[in-house]
Order: C-alpha cells, then structure tokens, then sequence
C-alpha cells in the first residue's frame, strides 16, 4: 500500500466575475512509505492547493486521493488521524512557553498524560530545543519555531507528515538544520514526509524522489540525481545576439547534445545546452554559434544541478503569469 496515492485530481476555483481558475489539472502521483517526497514548484504553481486536498482541507473537483490507505473525501477522520501538518506561517502563540504549548496540543488530541511528558521529552531533544521547552515562544529565533512546529506535528505519532515550505524566510544555517531534523524523524521513526518547496537545493538534498508542478500538471517526476541526467554530464550556458532560432536547430541536430533550453527577450538569447562533456565540446558549440552569425556575449560549463532542470519551467511559467491578469 502506498503512503500517499494521487489520481487525477483536479481543482477549479470558480472567480467573483464568473471565470474559473483550473488550480490543479489531472494529477497523477505515489509515494512510498518511509519516503521524503518533494513537491517543487514556482509560486502559483499547484502545490499548496494539492497539499489541502491531501489533507482534507479542500475537495478536489474531481479525481481520487487516499493518505494512509483511506480517502480524502470519504474518511476525512481516518486520514486526519495518521497525518500531522506544518503550515507555512507560524502559528504558535508567543506568550506561551514551549512546553505549554506542546501540552495544550496534546490535551486538545486526548494523549495520556504520561505519553505526552515522554513524547515532549523525545521529541524536543531530537530537534535540539530541550534546553528552551520552558522560554515563552516570543523569545524564540525563527529557526526554533519552526522546530517547535516539527514537534507539535510529531507528537501525536502520524504516519505521514506534510510540510508546507518548511524552511520559508530561514537563514541557510537554520534551513540546513531543518534538512537534518526532517532526515532523523524518517531514518529515526519510519516517517513518510511529503513537503512542498520552490528551493530547489532543498528538493535535491532532501527528497528520496520530486514531482516537479507547474500550471497545476505534473512536468516532471523522478530521483532528483534522474532528472538532472536528462540534462547530461554537464551544461554549457551560452548568451548573447543573433540569430537564436537558426542556433537553436544546428544545436539540437548534434549528436552529443541531450537537452537545449533557450530563453528569449527581444535581443537577448541565453541557451542552457546539455552535452556529454562540457569543455571537450566547448569548442565546437562556440564555432557552430559563430557560423550561424551568433555573438556570444558571455559562456560557462557547469555540472548540472535540479536548478537547471526547474529553470525553464520556472521561466514558462512567469511569462504566462504575467500574460494572464486573473492568476494571483
């Protein structure tokens, strides 16, 4: 049995003049137990939105969903029961202590009293905040809250974790630490974990598989170390003026190229190339771009990275969000 099952969910937003928004379009998508699954996307792109519906905050328009083996819409209470959530904004109250406002989530869910203290206990030393359970909230860094949100999810031992942007708005140390806090609970209690992000560092250093979302459709699905070898060993990035279209053929035709992306202003040309072996090919991509009229303005070769296969994706998707007036 799957931890999460997706099948062609659809979600419509129907808009105050009477136009409808399509929010997500025919999803398809599993994950495994024990698993760390990322949902990458842009801003707007479908994530939030999938994460309700999987977590009974949303009916979908149409299609099915089960977390834990039970239905969304037909055993909400089943599911809410073997999930816990995190949010992208912090909802902890400041005036409260750490522990206080463990103790208060755990009465609100019926934990034993006993069980509450020795989950507190486990939980806030895995997360490194023991030494501050009893410091109102208000003093805490944001990093901490976070970690407190972790906590507050874990304590009623879900099956599966949803986080929301788990590392929104955190410096890059407090975002690393949260990488290794969310890698403990999977290999320390068996977790399956399915966070939504639009780092892309994240979904590569963290997630054992990504689906990536644009426009509310799966584009890509797979291990993030796949995905990146449909791009080839490396990339050679080239840019500059001329004649983009003409390059873009000549290009694509050889033999070495696996992947060509090009994006497009009114004079400007940049073309992410994918190719077997970047500087043993750096030269002949340079002569073809002369022969074509091309003025290469700036070029580098680097190895590939989960950024360079969300990029062109990224960039589809902020001209089409610009082209349209009614997506938020």
């Amino acid at each position: 049995m799957q931890a999460v099952a997706v099948v062609g969910i659809t979600k419509n937003y129907v808009l105050p003049d009477g136009s409808e928004v399509v929010a997500l379009r025919g999803v398809d998508l599993q994950v495994a137990p024990g698993e760390i699954f990322a949902l990458l996307g842009p801003n707007g792109a479908g994530k939030t939105t999938l994460l309700s519906i999987l977590t009974t905050l949303l009916a979908p328009t149409a299609g099915t969903a089960s977390v834990a083996g039970f239905d969304v819409v037909r055993q909400p209470a089943a599911v809410k029961r073997r999930i816990a959530v995190t949010f992208q904004e912090l909802v902890v109250d400041g005036d409260l202590s750490g522990r206080r406002t463990l103790e208060y989530h755990g009465a609100l869910y019926g934990l034993d009293r006993r069980v509450q203290k020795e989950r507190i206990t486990e939980l806030a030393r895995l997360v490194e905040l023991e030494d501050v359970l009893d410091r109102k909230v208000e003093t805490y860094s944001g990093g901490m809250k976070r970690r407190l949100e972790l906590v507050r999810g874990l304590l009623t031992d879900p099956e599966v974790l949803f986080l929301d942007e788990p590392t929104q708005g955190l410096d890059p140390q407090n975002r690393v630490n949260i990488w290794k806090y969310v890698r403990q609970l999977r290999d320390q209690r068996g977790l399956t974990i399915v966070l939504t992000t639009h780092y892309m560092e994240e979904a590569e250093t963290l997630a054992d598989r990504v689906a990536i979302i644009d426009h509310g459709k799966v584009v890509g699905e797979g291990r993030p170390a796949d995905l990146i070898r449909t791009l080839g060993a490396d990339v050679v990035t080239i840019s500059g003026q001329g004649a983009g279209d003409v390059l873009a053929q000549k290009l694509e035709a050889l033999p070495y190229v696996m992947h060509v992306t090009r994006h497009a202003t009114d004079s400007q040309h940049l073309f992410q190339i994918g190719v077997d072996d970047g500087d043993g090919r750096l030269a002949a991509i340079v002569a073809i771009a002369a022969g074509t009229g091309f003025n290469i303005q700036r070029v580098n070769v680097n190895r590939p990275t989960l950024g360079d296969v969300f990029s062109p994706i990224q960039a589809k998707h902020c001209a089409t969000h610009k082209a349209d007036p009614r997506r938020k």
